[in-house]
């Protein structure tokens, strides 16, 4: 009867957040930190799997540790169909469980673990995963063969979730403090996941390697990565000592690899520059070739830019200078401070990934080629915003916002430096960042209120602006070589973000009014040029 009671309790609750019509259980499940949820705090997963590459199948288990931090009968694991859960075990019994939505199960404990306690469950599942269409935007398994016949066969599941191939905690609040990942396949492979590998074992027609991740990782970072690879290797000087590189790609792309991946220390030294020390000295740093274009996984960088710079041969800022450096090396490596490093604890925050790192597109340039060739490109770049919907998703519910998180991210972050005025500064802020938010899940307001803190300006409006609105700040202005009269349109309420102008080429600041209100002040020359660096519009009168 006491577990038929919590059930029905539990379909109540849900029941009524749902009254909203708004989204839909599923939504609210996934998205939400529930109850089930925050009485837990994850500090190990032992992920144990075997993969038939043949049938397309999954079975195994992930065993997770946990603290308890509240007393609580029901733990929600997230797990999506077709997958099943077989059974979940605790203390040498099984437990009973409900699913409850599409995704969500509801574990139900007979004696909860006490306050303050180290426990775990084991997770016993498999099925058939969903099979990725177009990863990794559409996520799941992407089976796939090689050349010469192979399989080659990859996970990725960002925004969909970890739980679409593997039973977890499917919140992005909570990282699991370390992780060892057991992967058994065809003996004729190799399988790369994230973290070291400690250990393979062979049997006659199997193979099973044993990955451990020694930091926090979250859980789309997670992944198995099977195919005919070849590795090899080398040593880069660090802030932090010797970091190790790895390479994992196919043995038919070997030759191609040692040369275009000479981009991978290159990219490590532009970032520790700019952001600090790589954040998993520990872990390594892996590029890893698989067959979808690639993802940010943690230490175990995916690639499948088909060896060429550009996006897949292309320039996204129009400039020529994105044909400088192949993008999925840099971008998906510069995730590792921005999404590994610094991640968000809700997908609505998304743009603290994407901003940062399309943005440091534009510092990996800067640090190579020089500060111009960086303006140009992130610059260029614009021609890819939208403006279509705001960058701030909807919170509790796994939605991300506007895709503009990336370019106007970049512009965004761009504008922000010319208005600190140092770049060394600047960099120092960017470093810094990453020193206290180290290993951390964050929010936007606390990305915000730390980049207000440490430009010592209020940035309120600057981020509201930008962030949550689709306008562009106008600049509306009439100049007549002795004076000029200047305001903001299409604006939020208090914004008044200085902008630089040159006049016959000698630098002035503009401080506009607050709320769109007319300035005049005293301004001789001849030429008048609006400096191009900020994320403005501009209106001639």
């Amino acid at each position: 009867m006491r577990k038929l009671f919590l059930f029905f309790l539990l379909g109540c609750l849900t029941a009524t957040a749902q009254d909203n019509s708004s989204y839909t259980e599923d939504e609210f499940l996934r998205g939400s930190i529930t109850p089930e949820r925050e009485w837990w705090d994850l500090t190990y997963y032992h992920l144990d799997i075997d993969v038939n590459p043949d049938e397309k199948y999954i079975s195994g288990s992930n065993t997770i540790r946990f603290k308890v931090l509240e007393e609580n009968e029901v733990m929600q694991i997230d797990l999506q169909p077709p997958l099943k859960i077989e059974k979940v075990e605790y203390q040498n019994s099984e437990l009973t469980f409900k699913k409850k939505g599409s995704n969500a199960h509801m574990v139900l404990f007979e004696n909860p673990p006490k306050k303050g306690s180290i426990a775990e469950v084991t997770v016993q599942y498999s099925g058939r995963p969903k099979e990725a269409i177009r990863a990794p935007w559409d996520g799941g398994f992407s089976w796939k063969k090689d050349g010469n016949g192979n399989h080659f066969v990859a996970t990725s599941c960002q925004g969909l979730g970890a739980s679409v191939w593997w039973p977890n905690k499917d919140h992005m609040y909570d990282e699991v403090d370390s992780m060892m990942i057991s992967v058994t396949f065809p003996k004729n492979l190799m399988n790369v996941s994230n973290g070291r590998l400690r250990k393979v074992e062979e049997t006659d027609s199997t193979k099973t390697t044993h990955w451990y991740v020694d930091n926090p990782i979250n859980n789309y970072g997670v992944n198995v990565n099977i195919g005919d690879y070849v590795h090899f290797s080398e040593k880069y000087q660090g802030e932090q000592g010797e970091l190790d590189l790895d390479y994992w790609v196919l043995r038919e792309n070997l030759e191609k690899a040692k040369e275009q991946f000479k981009q991978a220390p290159m990219t490590i030294a532009a970032f520790e520059h700019w952001f600090g020390p790589y954040p998993f000295y520990e872990d390594s740093f892996k590029l890893v070739e698989v067959p979808y274009l690639g993802m940010e996984h943690q230490s175990s960088v995916t690639y499948g830019n088909k060896y060429q710079n550009g996006y897949l041969g292309t320039d996204l800022s129009g400039t020529g200078w994105g044909l400088k450096f192949d993008f999925i090396i840099i971008h998906e490596a510069g995730h590792e401070w921005f999404a590994n490093n610094i991640t968000y604890k809700d997908i609505a925050d998304m743009w603290v990934h994407e901003g940062f790192t399309a943005y440091s597109e534009n510092l990996y340039l800067d640090y190579h080629f020089g500060t111009e060739a960086a303006e140009d490109y992130v610059i260029g770049t614009r021609k890819n915003i939208q403006n279509d919907r705001p960058i701030i998703g909807r919170y509790n519910l796994n939605r991300r916002g506007s895709g503009d998180m990336y370019y106007k991210g970049a512009n965004i972050l761009h504008t922000l430096r010319q208005l600190v005025e140092d770049d060394e500064k600047w960099r120092s802020i960017l470093r810094d960042m990453n020193k206290t938010f180290y290993h951390q899940t964050v929010t936007t307001q606390q990305i915000e209120n730390f980049l207000s803190k440490k430009t010592e300006k209020d940035l309120s409006a600057f981020f509201e602006q930008y962030l949550r609105t689709t306008m562009i700040p106008t600049l509306e202005y009439e100049f007549d070589g002795k004076k000029i009269k200047y305001r903001y349109v299409d604006v939020v309420e208090d914004f008044d973000m200085p902008v630089r102008v040159f006049v016959d080429e000698k630098e002035h600041w503009l401080f506009p009014n607050k709320n769109s209100e007319w300035k005049t002040e005293k301004l001789k020359g001849d030429a008048l040029t609006i400096d191009r660096n900020f994320y403005i519009e501009t209106n001639e009168i």
